[in-house]
């Protein structure tokens, strides 16, 4: 076996800040973000898992670069700022945010995917008080 091989990939899946967020403590704070899950600090089982998740990523860039080679650095700098701003409009903390606006940017708008049948597993509701979320979102906790 090729264990230079392994070691890259193994390097290439560092579990992703964001996924497992903890508290001041640095302890996962339960009541905000729900009840721990082993499934989300694994490694990748699959080397294109790690390229699934980051396919939007991946694919924005390339359509700034190709942009940004047609019609200068004014049309990638133009679009990152409206996704930047329709990034911005959401729902309050605790309801679920369709993001239509920057769907529409992207022109996925008119596809059907998984997460619109079934949601996004990644992206799990969590149920809390309204007020102490718009805190914590506020930055007031």
């Amino acid at each position: 076996m090729n264990t230079r091989g392994l070691r890259s990939q193994l390097k290439d899946s560092v579990p992703v800040a964001g996924l497992c967020p903890q508290g001041s403590y640095g302890i996962q704070d339960s009541l905000r973000s729900g009840f721990t899950s082993v499934k989300n600090e694994l490694l990748p089982s699959h080397p294109l898992e790690l390229s699934e998740k980051n396919f939007v990523l991946n694919q924005d860039k390339m359509n700034f670069s190709t942009l940004r080679n047609i019609q200068g650095l004014h049309a990638p700098l133009k679009l990152q700022m409206e996704y930047r701003a329709a990034r911005q409009i959401q729902r309050l903390p605790f309801l679920q945010s369709s993001n239509l606006a920057l769907d529409t940017l992207r022109g996925s708008d008119d596809t059907i995917g998984f997460e619109d049948i079934l949601s996004d597993p990644a992206q799990s509701e969590t149920m809390g008080e309204p007020h102490m979320m718009v805190e914590y979102k506020l930055g007031l906790l």
